[in-house]
Protein backbone atom coordinates (compact mmCIF):
# COMPACT_ATOMS: atom_id res chain seq x y z
CA UNK A 1 0.00 0.00 0.00
CA UNK A 2 2.99 2.59 0.88
CA UNK A 3 4.59 1.53 -2.61
CA UNK A 4 1.52 2.05 -4.40
CA UNK A 5 0.98 5.66 -2.70
CA UNK A 6 4.70 6.26 -3.11
CA UNK A 7 4.51 5.19 -6.70
CA UNK A 8 1.42 7.36 -7.64
CA UNK A 9 3.05 10.49 -5.91
CA UNK A 10 6.05 10.36 -8.35
CA UNK A 11 3.86 10.17 -11.28
CA UNK A 12 1.61 13.03 -9.91
CA UNK A 13 4.49 15.08 -9.50
CA UNK A 14 5.81 14.15 -13.21
CA UNK A 15 2.34 14.87 -14.51
CA UNK A 16 2.75 18.45 -12.86
CA UNK A 17 6.10 19.03 -14.04
CA UNK A 18 5.21 17.98 -17.78
CA UNK A 19 2.36 20.43 -17.25
CA UNK A 20 4.53 23.11 -16.45
CA UNK A 21 6.90 22.76 -18.84
CA UNK A 22 3.86 22.56 -22.01
CA UNK A 23 3.11 25.50 -20.22
CA UNK A 24 6.04 27.62 -20.37
CA UNK A 25 6.97 26.63 -24.05
CA UNK A 26 3.08 27.89 -25.27
CA UNK A 27 3.52 31.14 -22.97
CA UNK A 28 7.59 32.33 -23.24
CA UNK A 29 8.52 33.49 -26.05
CA UNK A 30 11.25 32.12 -28.10
CA UNK A 31 12.93 34.12 -31.00
CA UNK A 32 13.70 30.71 -32.95
CA UNK A 33 10.00 29.25 -33.91
CA UNK A 34 11.53 25.57 -35.00
CA UNK A 35 12.88 25.44 -31.12
CA UNK A 36 9.50 26.27 -29.42
CA UNK A 37 7.88 24.09 -31.65
CA UNK A 38 10.07 21.14 -30.51
CA UNK A 39 9.60 21.86 -26.84
CA UNK A 40 5.99 22.02 -27.32
CA UNK A 41 6.57 18.58 -28.88
CA UNK A 42 9.15 17.49 -26.49
CA UNK A 43 6.73 17.85 -23.15
CA UNK A 44 3.80 16.83 -25.18
CA UNK A 45 5.46 13.43 -25.31
CA UNK A 46 6.26 13.66 -21.64
CA UNK A 47 2.44 14.56 -21.25
CA UNK A 48 1.63 11.39 -22.90
CA UNK A 49 3.80 9.29 -21.14
CA UNK A 50 2.48 10.73 -17.68
CA UNK A 51 -0.87 9.89 -18.31
CA UNK A 52 -0.06 6.36 -20.00
CA UNK A 53 0.85 5.48 -16.36
CA UNK A 54 -1.98 6.30 -14.32
CA UNK A 55 -4.00 4.26 -17.20
CA UNK A 56 -2.04 0.90 -16.78
CA UNK A 57 -2.67 0.74 -12.60
CA UNK A 58 -6.28 1.54 -13.97
CA UNK A 59 -5.97 -1.90 -15.73
CA UNK A 60 -3.84 -3.85 -12.78
CA UNK A 61 -6.51 -2.23 -10.39
CA UNK A 62 -9.87 -3.88 -12.70
CA UNK A 63 -7.67 -6.58 -13.40
CA UNK A 64 -7.45 -6.20 -17.38
CA UNK A 65 -6.62 -8.69 -20.13
CA UNK A 66 -3.01 -9.20 -20.43
CA UNK A 67 -3.22 -8.41 -24.05
CA UNK A 68 -4.54 -4.47 -22.89
CA UNK A 69 -1.75 -4.45 -20.40
CA UNK A 70 1.04 -5.43 -22.96
CA UNK A 71 0.21 -2.54 -25.51
CA UNK A 72 -0.43 0.03 -23.06
CA UNK A 73 3.51 -0.90 -21.37
CA UNK A 74 4.30 -0.80 -25.26
CA UNK A 75 3.34 2.51 -25.62
CA UNK A 76 4.27 4.00 -23.26
CA UNK A 77 7.98 2.90 -23.16
CA UNK A 78 7.87 4.11 -27.17
CA UNK A 79 6.71 7.26 -26.09
CA UNK A 80 9.01 7.70 -23.41
CA UNK A 81 11.82 6.79 -26.73
CA UNK A 82 10.77 9.71 -28.37
CA UNK A 83 12.46 12.80 -26.80
CA UNK A 84 15.97 10.54 -27.03
CA UNK A 85 15.46 11.04 -30.94
CA UNK A 86 13.94 14.31 -30.62
CA UNK A 87 17.32 15.67 -28.93
CA UNK A 88 19.29 14.16 -31.44
CA UNK A 89 17.25 16.25 -33.84
CA UNK A 90 17.71 19.37 -32.51
CA UNK A 91 21.15 18.83 -31.85
CA UNK A 92 21.64 18.68 -35.53
CA UNK A 93 19.33 21.71 -35.86
CA UNK A 94 21.55 23.96 -33.21
CA UNK A 95 24.80 22.76 -35.69
CA UNK A 96 22.76 23.55 -38.85
CA UNK A 97 23.52 20.25 -40.19
CA UNK A 98 20.89 18.55 -42.65
CA UNK A 99 18.50 16.24 -41.06
CA UNK A 100 18.44 13.43 -43.53
CA UNK A 101 22.18 13.24 -44.92
CA UNK A 102 22.83 12.99 -40.82
CA UNK A 103 24.97 9.65 -40.25
CA UNK A 104 24.39 10.50 -36.69
CA UNK A 105 20.93 10.23 -36.85
CA UNK A 106 20.85 7.49 -38.99
CA UNK A 107 22.67 5.26 -36.11
CA UNK A 108 19.89 6.43 -33.33
CA UNK A 109 17.61 5.37 -35.87
CA UNK A 110 18.93 1.82 -36.27
CA UNK A 111 19.28 1.57 -32.06
CA UNK A 112 15.96 2.63 -32.02
CA UNK A 113 14.54 0.14 -34.75
CA UNK A 114 16.27 -2.54 -32.64
CA UNK A 115 14.79 -1.25 -29.46
CA UNK A 116 11.11 -1.27 -30.56
CA UNK A 117 11.82 -5.17 -31.82
CA UNK A 118 12.71 -5.87 -28.61
CA UNK A 119 9.95 -4.15 -27.15
CA UNK A 120 7.49 -5.27 -29.41
CA UNK A 121 8.52 -9.13 -29.44
CA UNK A 122 9.08 -8.78 -25.48
CA UNK A 123 5.54 -10.49 -24.46
CA UNK A 124 6.17 -13.60 -26.40
CA UNK A 125 9.65 -13.73 -24.80
CA UNK A 126 9.25 -14.33 -21.30
CA UNK A 127 12.92 -14.23 -20.34
CA UNK A 128 12.27 -10.09 -20.92
CA UNK A 129 9.30 -9.32 -19.16
CA UNK A 130 5.80 -10.55 -18.29
CA UNK A 131 2.37 -9.92 -16.94
CA UNK A 132 0.96 -11.49 -14.14
CA UNK A 133 -2.36 -12.70 -13.95
CA UNK A 134 -3.56 -9.64 -11.97
CA UNK A 135 -1.70 -7.68 -15.14
CA UNK A 136 1.20 -6.66 -13.27
CA UNK A 137 4.03 -6.10 -14.98
CA UNK A 138 7.15 -7.91 -14.06
CA UNK A 139 10.79 -8.03 -15.69
CA UNK A 140 12.43 -11.22 -16.92
CA UNK A 141 16.32 -12.62 -16.33
CA UNK A 142 16.86 -10.96 -19.82
CA UNK A 143 15.10 -7.37 -19.19
CA UNK A 144 18.78 -5.54 -18.88
CA UNK A 145 19.15 -6.22 -22.71
CA UNK A 146 15.86 -4.06 -23.52
CA UNK A 147 16.69 -0.39 -22.28
CA UNK A 148 20.38 -1.06 -23.50
CA UNK A 149 19.47 0.37 -27.28
CA UNK A 150 18.35 3.34 -25.43
CA UNK A 151 21.89 3.92 -23.59
CA UNK A 152 23.71 3.46 -26.21
CA UNK A 153 21.50 6.30 -28.00
CA UNK A 154 22.38 8.51 -25.11
CA UNK A 155 25.97 7.71 -25.27
CA UNK A 156 25.87 8.19 -29.20
CA UNK A 157 24.56 11.36 -28.46
CA UNK A 158 26.58 12.70 -25.93
CA UNK A 159 29.85 11.79 -27.90
CA UNK A 160 27.78 14.10 -30.81
CA UNK A 161 27.87 16.75 -28.49
CA UNK A 162 30.99 16.68 -27.29
CA UNK A 163 31.96 16.62 -30.90
CA UNK A 164 30.37 19.50 -31.91
CA UNK A 165 30.71 21.46 -29.02
CA UNK A 166 32.68 23.93 -31.15
CA UNK A 167 29.52 24.86 -33.19
CA UNK A 168 27.09 25.26 -29.78
CA UNK A 169 27.32 28.26 -27.68
CA UNK A 170 28.41 27.16 -23.68
CA UNK A 171 24.69 28.11 -22.38
CA UNK A 172 23.54 25.34 -25.41
CA UNK A 173 26.50 22.73 -24.61
CA UNK A 174 25.54 22.71 -20.99
CA UNK A 175 21.94 22.09 -21.71
CA UNK A 176 22.49 19.50 -23.73
CA UNK A 177 24.72 17.88 -20.82
CA UNK A 178 21.81 18.71 -18.52
CA UNK A 179 19.26 16.28 -20.83
CA UNK A 180 21.46 13.89 -21.27
CA UNK A 181 23.29 12.84 -18.50
CA UNK A 182 20.90 12.47 -16.24
CA UNK A 183 18.82 10.19 -18.44
CA UNK A 184 21.33 7.86 -19.51
CA UNK A 185 22.17 7.44 -15.38
CA UNK A 186 18.12 6.71 -14.92
CA UNK A 187 18.49 4.37 -18.17
CA UNK A 188 21.53 2.17 -16.70
CA UNK A 189 19.65 2.05 -13.19
CA UNK A 190 16.29 0.47 -14.69
CA UNK A 191 18.33 -1.99 -16.26
CA UNK A 192 19.22 -3.26 -12.57
CA UNK A 193 16.53 -1.96 -10.74
CA UNK A 194 12.58 -1.09 -11.28
CA UNK A 195 13.06 2.80 -11.24
CA UNK A 196 10.44 3.59 -13.68
CA UNK A 197 9.01 6.37 -12.16
CA UNK A 198 12.05 7.83 -11.61
CA UNK A 199 12.76 7.35 -15.02
CA UNK A 200 10.17 9.68 -15.40
CA UNK A 201 10.94 12.39 -13.11
CA UNK A 202 14.47 12.75 -14.29
CA UNK A 203 13.66 13.20 -17.67
CA UNK A 204 11.05 15.75 -17.17
CA UNK A 205 13.96 17.56 -14.68
CA UNK A 206 16.44 17.50 -17.41
CA UNK A 207 14.01 18.66 -20.26
CA UNK A 208 12.88 21.91 -17.76
CA UNK A 209 16.50 22.23 -17.57
CA UNK A 210 17.10 21.57 -20.60
CA UNK A 211 14.05 24.51 -21.60
CA UNK A 212 15.41 26.69 -19.41
CA UNK A 213 19.57 27.08 -20.24
CA UNK A 214 17.90 27.42 -24.37
CA UNK A 215 15.71 30.17 -23.04
CA UNK A 216 17.97 31.96 -21.64
CA UNK A 217 20.54 31.51 -24.15
CA UNK A 218 18.26 33.05 -26.54
CA UNK A 219 17.29 35.85 -24.28
CA UNK A 220 20.71 36.63 -24.52
CA UNK A 221 21.10 36.67 -27.82
CA UNK A 222 18.47 38.77 -28.21
CA UNK A 223 19.92 40.85 -26.14
CA UNK A 224 22.91 41.37 -27.79
CA UNK A 225 20.92 41.14 -30.93
CA UNK A 226 19.19 44.69 -29.77
CA UNK A 227 22.29 46.12 -28.48
CA UNK A 228 24.36 45.60 -32.45
CA UNK A 229 20.90 47.13 -33.63
CA UNK A 230 21.57 49.70 -31.05
CA UNK A 231 25.23 50.55 -32.11
CA UNK A 232 24.45 50.11 -36.26
CA UNK A 233 21.39 53.19 -35.75
CA UNK A 234 24.07 55.22 -33.86
CA UNK A 235 26.41 54.61 -36.58
CA UNK A 236 24.17 55.61 -39.09
CA UNK A 237 22.54 58.63 -37.33
CA UNK A 238 26.34 59.84 -36.35
CA UNK A 239 26.75 58.88 -40.62
CA UNK A 240 23.29 61.28 -41.15
CA UNK A 241 25.37 63.84 -38.72
CA UNK A 242 28.61 63.82 -40.37
CA UNK A 243 26.81 64.24 -43.65
CA UNK A 244 24.51 67.00 -42.50
CA UNK A 245 27.66 68.76 -41.41
CA UNK A 246 29.23 68.38 -44.49
CA UNK A 247 26.65 69.78 -46.49
CA UNK A 248 26.63 72.80 -44.32
CA UNK A 249 30.10 72.63 -44.82
CA UNK A 250 29.73 72.53 -48.60
CA UNK A 251 26.77 75.66 -48.17
CA UNK A 252 29.60 77.91 -46.68
CA UNK A 253 32.29 77.13 -49.24
CA UNK A 254 29.18 77.61 -52.14
CA UNK A 255 28.51 81.05 -50.44
CA UNK A 256 26.77 83.29 -53.35
CA UNK A 257 28.89 84.43 -55.67
CA UNK A 258 26.76 87.67 -56.31
CA UNK A 259 26.68 88.12 -52.53
CA UNK A 260 30.09 88.63 -52.31
CA UNK A 261 30.35 90.46 -55.32
CA UNK A 262 28.12 93.61 -53.74
CA UNK A 263 29.62 93.32 -50.28
CA UNK A 264 33.07 94.71 -52.59
CA UNK A 265 31.14 96.69 -54.61
CA UNK A 266 29.59 98.55 -51.86
CA UNK A 267 33.15 98.32 -49.99
CA UNK A 268 34.60 99.91 -53.38
CA UNK A 269 31.89 102.82 -53.41
CA UNK A 270 32.01 103.41 -49.96
CA UNK A 271 35.91 103.95 -49.70
CA UNK A 272 35.34 107.21 -51.65
CA UNK A 273 32.04 108.09 -50.27
CA UNK A 274 32.45 106.86 -46.83
CA UNK A 275 35.50 105.57 -45.85
CA UNK A 276 34.66 104.60 -41.94
CA UNK A 277 31.67 102.91 -43.17
CA UNK A 278 33.92 101.32 -45.68
CA UNK A 279 36.02 100.10 -43.34
CA UNK A 280 33.79 99.15 -40.87
CA UNK A 281 31.79 96.94 -43.50
CA UNK A 282 35.23 95.56 -44.20
CA UNK A 283 35.74 94.41 -40.75
CA UNK A 284 31.64 93.08 -40.40
CA UNK A 285 32.51 90.90 -44.07
CA UNK A 286 35.86 89.59 -43.03
CA UNK A 287 34.27 89.06 -39.28
CA UNK A 288 31.57 87.36 -41.35
CA UNK A 289 33.57 84.98 -43.39
CA UNK A 290 35.73 83.68 -40.36
CA UNK A 291 32.41 82.62 -38.51
CA UNK A 292 31.50 80.90 -41.74
CA UNK A 293 35.31 79.42 -41.69
CA UNK A 294 34.99 78.04 -38.32
CA UNK A 295 31.60 76.79 -38.73
CA UNK A 296 33.30 74.23 -40.91
CA UNK A 297 36.09 73.31 -38.44
CA UNK A 298 33.19 72.99 -35.41
CA UNK A 299 31.40 69.25 -35.26
CA UNK A 300 29.76 70.09 -31.80
CA UNK A 301 27.34 72.46 -30.58
CA UNK A 302 28.28 76.10 -30.20
CA UNK A 303 27.35 78.69 -27.69
CA UNK A 304 24.40 80.80 -29.19
CA UNK A 305 26.54 83.82 -28.55
CA UNK A 306 28.93 82.76 -31.28
CA UNK A 307 25.99 82.56 -33.81
CA UNK A 308 24.44 85.08 -32.72
CA UNK A 309 27.62 87.19 -33.62
CA UNK A 310 28.23 85.32 -36.97
CA UNK A 311 24.48 86.73 -37.41
CA UNK A 312 24.99 90.09 -36.58
CA UNK A 313 28.12 90.28 -38.68
CA UNK A 314 26.20 88.79 -41.63
CA UNK A 315 22.93 91.21 -40.98
CA UNK A 316 25.69 94.41 -40.73
CA UNK A 317 26.97 93.42 -44.48
CA UNK A 318 23.46 93.32 -45.97
CA UNK A 319 22.42 96.63 -44.71
CA UNK A 320 25.93 98.08 -46.28
CA UNK A 321 24.11 97.15 -49.13
CA UNK A 322 20.47 97.38 -48.75
CA UNK A 323 20.63 100.76 -46.29
CA UNK A 324 17.52 101.56 -45.11
CA UNK A 325 15.73 98.62 -46.83
CA UNK A 326 16.58 96.24 -44.38
CA UNK A 327 15.73 96.67 -40.55
CA UNK A 328 16.77 94.19 -37.88
CA UNK A 329 15.75 94.07 -34.38
CA UNK A 330 17.33 91.76 -31.64
CA UNK A 331 15.49 90.95 -28.21
CA UNK A 332 17.73 88.36 -26.77
CA UNK A 333 17.60 88.20 -23.19
CA UNK A 334 17.99 84.41 -22.84
CA UNK A 335 21.70 83.71 -24.06
CA UNK A 336 22.93 80.85 -22.26
CA UNK A 337 22.97 77.70 -24.16
CA UNK A 338 24.00 76.00 -27.38
CA UNK A 339 23.28 75.22 -30.71
CA UNK A 340 24.61 73.45 -33.71
CA UNK A 341 26.67 75.81 -35.50
CA UNK A 342 25.26 77.00 -38.75
CA UNK A 343 21.91 77.35 -37.45
CA UNK A 344 20.42 81.02 -36.82
CA UNK A 345 22.54 82.54 -39.69
CA UNK A 346 21.26 80.85 -42.44
CA UNK A 347 18.00 81.04 -41.58
CA UNK A 348 18.12 84.94 -41.30
CA UNK A 349 20.61 84.41 -45.02
CA UNK A 350 17.16 82.80 -46.17
CA UNK A 351 15.02 85.39 -44.91
CA UNK A 352 16.90 88.50 -46.52
CA UNK A 353 16.95 86.00 -49.63
CA UNK A 354 13.04 85.04 -49.80
CA UNK A 355 11.78 88.31 -48.51
CA UNK A 356 13.82 91.08 -49.94
CA UNK A 357 11.71 93.25 -52.18
CA UNK A 358 12.13 96.30 -53.20
CA UNK A 359 8.83 97.30 -54.48
CA UNK A 360 7.05 96.60 -50.81
CA UNK A 361 8.91 98.60 -48.49
CA UNK A 362 11.64 97.86 -45.97
CA UNK A 363 11.88 94.21 -44.37
CA UNK A 364 11.74 93.68 -41.10
CA UNK A 365 13.96 90.93 -39.32
CA UNK A 366 13.40 90.10 -36.10
CA UNK A 367 15.29 87.61 -34.00
CA UNK A 368 14.00 86.79 -30.18
CA UNK A 369 15.13 84.55 -27.57
CA UNK A 370 13.64 83.70 -24.50
CA UNK A 371 13.22 80.48 -22.26
CA UNK A 372 10.10 78.69 -21.88
CA UNK A 373 9.09 74.70 -19.99
CA UNK A 374 9.91 72.65 -23.61
CA UNK A 375 13.80 74.84 -23.10
CA UNK A 376 15.25 77.43 -25.53
CA UNK A 377 13.42 78.91 -27.69
CA UNK A 378 14.66 81.44 -30.96
CA UNK A 379 12.24 82.91 -32.92
CA UNK A 380 12.91 84.30 -36.36
CA UNK A 381 10.10 86.46 -38.15
CA UNK A 382 9.92 88.91 -41.27
CA UNK A 383 7.35 90.54 -42.61
CA UNK A 384 9.06 89.66 -46.66
CA UNK A 385 7.05 87.79 -49.50
CA UNK A 386 7.64 84.46 -47.71
CA UNK A 387 8.52 80.96 -49.09
CA UNK A 388 6.55 77.41 -49.89
CA UNK A 389 6.95 74.30 -47.66
CA UNK A 390 10.44 73.75 -46.08
CA UNK A 391 10.64 70.31 -47.96
CA UNK A 392 10.90 71.95 -51.48
CA UNK A 393 12.78 74.16 -53.48
CA UNK A 394 16.65 74.83 -53.71
CA UNK A 395 16.35 77.62 -51.06
CA UNK A 396 14.68 74.75 -48.46
CA UNK A 397 17.81 72.59 -48.66
CA UNK A 398 19.17 74.52 -46.23
CA UNK A 399 15.99 74.81 -43.67
CA UNK A 400 16.10 70.72 -44.30
CA UNK A 401 20.00 70.59 -43.72
CA UNK A 402 19.42 72.84 -40.64
CA UNK A 403 16.05 70.59 -39.28
CA UNK A 404 18.32 66.91 -39.11
CA UNK A 405 20.86 68.55 -37.72
CA UNK A 406 19.19 69.93 -35.00
CA UNK A 407 17.59 66.56 -34.01
CA UNK A 408 20.44 64.92 -34.15
CA UNK A 409 23.05 66.83 -32.31
CA UNK A 410 20.73 68.28 -29.54
CA UNK A 411 17.43 66.64 -30.35
CA UNK A 412 15.98 70.20 -31.50
CA UNK A 413 12.90 70.83 -33.75
CA UNK A 414 12.12 73.81 -35.97
CA UNK A 415 8.66 74.73 -37.19
CA UNK A 416 8.15 77.04 -40.00
CA UNK A 417 4.67 79.19 -40.16
CA UNK A 418 3.15 81.65 -41.75
CA UNK A 419 3.57 85.30 -40.12
CA UNK A 420 0.23 87.08 -39.22
CA UNK A 421 1.13 90.18 -40.96
CA UNK A 422 2.52 88.38 -44.29
CA UNK A 423 5.97 87.07 -44.23
CA UNK A 424 7.20 84.01 -42.32
CA UNK A 425 7.88 82.85 -38.39
CA UNK A 426 10.70 80.01 -38.03
CA UNK A 427 10.53 78.69 -34.30
CA UNK A 428 13.43 76.77 -33.08
CA UNK A 429 13.46 74.83 -29.54
CA UNK A 430 16.29 73.11 -27.91
CA UNK A 431 15.88 71.10 -24.93
CA UNK A 432 17.19 72.10 -21.58
CA UNK A 433 19.49 68.74 -21.34
CA UNK A 434 21.36 70.00 -24.87
CA UNK A 435 21.07 73.65 -24.11
CA UNK A 436 24.40 73.54 -21.91
CA UNK A 437 25.33 76.44 -20.59
CA UNK A 438 27.67 78.50 -21.93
Amino acid sequence: MNSDIFYFSVISSALVLSLMGLWFAAVMPMSDRWSKRFFLDYFIAFLLCCLSVPAEMMLSYFSAPSAAAYFLLILECLILSLPLLMLVVYLLHCCGESIRASRLLRAVLVLWAIYVVLLVFSPFIGSFTYITSVSLYQRGPLYPLLPLPLVAIQLLTLAGVIRRRARLSPVVFLSFLVAILPMTAALLAQMFVDVFPILDISYILAALSMYGLVLSDQIDRDLRRQREIAAQQLEIANQQLEIANQRASVMVLQMRPHFIYNTLMSIYSLCNQNPQRARQVTLDFTDYLRKNFNAIASGRAIPFTSELEHTRAYLAVEQAQYEEQLVVDYDTPFIRFRLPPLTLQPIVENAVKHGMDPYAGPLHISVRTRHTDAGAEIVVADNGRGFESADSGEGHVTLKNIRQRLESMCGGTMVIAPNDGGGTVVTLTIPDRAAESD
